[in-house]
């Protein structure tokens, strides 16, 4: 049987997120549920990986040791707590840099797709913005949207949009695993 995957988002999916941007590991604090949303995707033989806009190192903010201590930080947790996070994918440019990685585009999920040798088709995609449904869309993986982060506003923003929706993580892994 091939091996199954699920990617996520990370600001706003499995921690908080901010306005100004997760720039240090203290800043970086996980939803409630989102680990243990993580840990019973695991149980059920899901490989999670993460696919993530990282514009705050263009911008500055951050650079790419500060990053990697704020996944280290994520990991560590994860470890705690049964769960295992397979890999980070991201994209370090802003948003007018024109590059391919960042989503909407479907950089991130290809670099996934082809590291892995893992087709997209039907790969649960969770995420908090229309960025992450729209890249999903666009290679045919099945996005869920998640309430937390900036969930609440892309559903205002796009009282059209037509994916699954969850309250939080935890909720759209509880329906991952019953499928």
């Amino acid at each position: 049987m091939a091996q199954a995957y699920v990617l996520l988002d990370r600001d706003g999916v499995i921690n908080q997120d901010s306005d100004a941007y997760i720039k240090t590991p203290d800043e970086w604090q996980p939803i409630p549920g989102s680990i243990e949303a993580i840990a019973l995707l695991n149980e059920h033989d899901f490989k999670v990986v993460v696919i993530t806009n990282q514009s705050g190192l263009a911008r500055g903010l951050y650079d790419r040791e500060t990053l990697e201590h704020i996944h280290a930080k994520m990991l560590d947790l994860c470890r705690q707590n049964n769960a295992k996070i397979e890999a980070i994918f991201y994209c370090p440019h802003l948003p007018d840099d024109d590059c391919t990685c960042r989503k909407p585009k479907t950089g991130l999920l290809e670099q996934f797709s082809n590291h892995y040798q893992v087709d997209l088709n039907d790969i649960y995609f969770v995420g908090d913005t229309l960025k992450d449904i729209q890249a999903g869309q666009s290679v045919n993986a099945r996005p869920l949207l998640v309430k937390t982060g900036k969930g609440l506003r892309t559903i205002a923003d796009n009282p059209k949009i037509d994916v699954p929706i969850f309250k939080d993580l935890y909720h759209a892994a509880q329906f991952i695993i019953s499928r």
